[in-house]
């Protein structure tokens, strides 16, 4: 490694590691520690406004980041694309945040990548929603559930459920404490310990209603992390059906959150899902009208067939 890269590396090494000593940095580069001395003089002539913590090591004034002059185009769209992600789905502060980070990249790109960049972002198109709820009101509950997890505060809300097996919604009021947020099929997701249930339970926020923020205060448990958290995993039901031929690639591209299996076979496409409850497949598998056939169990065979009854006797 030449001394300009070394250099450059020490600086990104700095940037990741907050403090390293000379020691650790000769170690890393395989070079001796007076290099390393003569590398943080060189920086530092430069201009790059390195501190020396005798017994600690080297780290970099607060608020200095290196320009990140090196993006290839497929780089910068990668991080184009994500401020558009975050600009449509966060919150107004996010949003804010994500033009503004936006055009600090594009002011920093050379002319080539920047060419090259708008031109491959012309190709792509990021789809949002277009539901009111997900361009409004859950917009402003991300700002508020981010706002209470970082200040460590808990929630009250209204939670409007969808229950099948009885008449309408039901709507109950819950305080919760919140782990953490999770984008999970074009929604948000609340994480949280909820006080009525007395274990983690998972919200949507586009199901929520009179969302505040209490005075209450709680402690995140140490031994939860969001990257880990996997939920239990109780949907023990096995529900099949087949779908004709000519529905079979819309039946594909459409997916379902439930979707275990795809098959191929002589009739059509065999599609298996795992449920807690046949009804949350109901409307589905009834929008698809008599392309597709439920094969088991018998229960969701004979609940289609009576909705098909209730939908013949309407006309």
């Amino acid at each position: 490694m030449n001394k300009t890269d070394r250099l450059l590396a020490i600086l990104l090494e700095l940037q990741q590691r907050k403090v390293m000593r000379a020691e650790d940095l000769a170690s890393l580069f395989e070079t001796s520690v007076r290099t390393i001395y003569r590398d943080i003089q060189a920086l530092s002539e430069a201009g790059v406004p390195v501190i020396g913590a005798p017994g600690q090591g080297y780290s970099l004034m607060e608020g200095y980041f290196l320009p990140p002059i090196m993006f290839t185009a497929e780089e910068a769209v990668a991080l184009l694309i994500g401020t558009d992600f975050v600009e449509q789905r966060f919150d107004a502060e996010y949003g804010e945040r994500a033009r503004a980070s936006r055009k600090k990249i594009e002011s920093i790109l050379p002319d080539r990548v920047r060419a090259d960049a708008a031109r491959v972002r012309k190709t792509m198109r990021l789809l949002a929603p277009g539901s009111k709820a997900a361009s409004g009101e859950e917009k402003d509950y991300v700002e508020l559930v981010r706002r209470a997890i970082l200040e460590e505060r808990k929630l009250e809300f209204h939670y409007v459920k969808n229950m099948p097996d009885s008449k309408g919604n039901r709507k109950s009021f819950r305080s919760a404490a919140p782990y953490g947020l999770v984008f999970l099929q074009g929604s948000w997701t609340l994480v949280a310990w909820c006080d009525l249930r007395q274990g983690i339970r998972h919200f949507r926020l586009s199901r929520m209603k009179d969302l505040t923020i209490l005075e209450e205060r709680f402690e995140l448990p140490p031994d939860f992390h969001l990257e880990n958290y996997r939920p239990r995993d109780d949907r023990n039901l096995l529900v099949r059906i087949l779908a004709r031929h000519g529905i079979a690639d819309r039946v594909k591209e459409a997916g379902n959150y439930y979707i275990e299996t795809l098959e191929e076979c002589e009739e059509g496409l065999l599609v298996s899902f795992r449920v807690r409850r046949p009804e949350e497949i109901l409307h589905w598998v009834l929008g698809w009208g008599s392309d597709v056939v439920v094969l088991e169990p018998q229960s969701f065979r004979d609940r289609i067939r009576d909705e098909a009854e209730k939908m013949f006797k309407r006309y």
